[in-house]
Parts: C-alpha cells; structure tokens; sequence
C-alpha cells in the first residue's frame, strides 16, 4: 500500500457499492476513471471522487510516478445506521434502516516493464547461477533425487504383483 483514502458516512448502502468494486479493482487509475464515468449508478460518483482524493495523496508524496498508479484494494463496509420507523396497518410500526458506507481506496505504483527482469537477474547472480545455467543446475538437481534402489522403487507401487 502506497497510499490510502477514505471515505466515511456516504449514504448509499454497500450493498449498492460492492458490485461496482469488481470493475475497477486492479486497474490503473486512468482506466477505472474511465470505467467510473460510463457506469450510470449513485456509487461510481463517489467512487470517482474518492479515487481523485487517492491519486492527489500519492502525488503529495515524493518519487511517485501519477502514471503507474493502481488500484490495489478497494473496500465498502457498513457504517451506523439510521432507524426511522413508518407507519403499518393496524397500529404497528415498520422500521426503515437509512444505511451508510465506509468506503476505502488503496493505491500502489506498478514496477516499471524493466524492472522485474532487472531484479529477477541481479537474484540469480547473487545466488551463483546466471540466467543462462539455470535449466541445467536444475536438471542436475533433478537427477541427483533420483531413486537408485530399485526395490524402493517397487514399494512404491500401487497394486498387486
């Protein structure tokens, strides 16, 4: 996590919310704005302010790159509940809960395309094998588990002989 915003008291259930969450989950910030602006429900307006508030908190902080921003969690929990009660047929009361939301919007910053092959080269060399030697180290390892007893071999068999 990167950086964070939240969220609170939003009065739209989270029932209403979470099915919106799927489709921006993962996403980089451009495109989940994108998504955001064509879906015509209550919960994507708040979604999209809320993401606009994430991306101005990580942009405050130092040696964050706007464009490699995503979405890495997002969430919407219950808030407190307003109890309101209507009136029902033969003296009764009904009640209405007014729920609310919680809402939280966690950015991380994608590794840059070189930057996963630079790493995962500079670890094979610190372990001794270079990149090109590594199928072989493996297949040498292979072979030394080998079972060589070939009674243990058999034992190992299913069924009868």
């Amino acid at each position: 996590m990167l950086t964070r915003a939240v969220l609170r008291y939003v009065r739209i259930s989270p029932r209403k919310v979470r099915p919106v969450i799927p489709l921006v989950k993962g996403k980089s910030t451009d495109e989940a704005m994108a998504i955001l602006f064509s879906i015509k429900k209550k919960a994507s307006q708040y979604l999209i302010d809320l993401l606009n508030s994430a991306v101005a908190n990580a942009k405050r902080m130092q040696g964050v790159d706007a464009g490699n921003l995503y979405i890495s969690n997002i969430v919407a929990c219950g808030g407190p509940q307003m109890k309101r009660f209507r009136a029902a047929s033969m003296g009764r009361a009904g009640m209405i809960r007014k729920r609310t939301s919680h809402i939280t919007v966690e950015l991380d910053q994608r590794e840059p395309e070189g930057g996963a092959a630079k790493h995962s080269a500079e670890h094979a060399k610190t372990k001794g094998i270079s990149k090109a030697k590594k199928p072989e180290a493996a297949a040498e390892a292979h072979k030394k588990t080998k079972i060589k007893d070939p009674a243990k071999a058999a034992s190992g068999k299913k069924g009868k002989e």
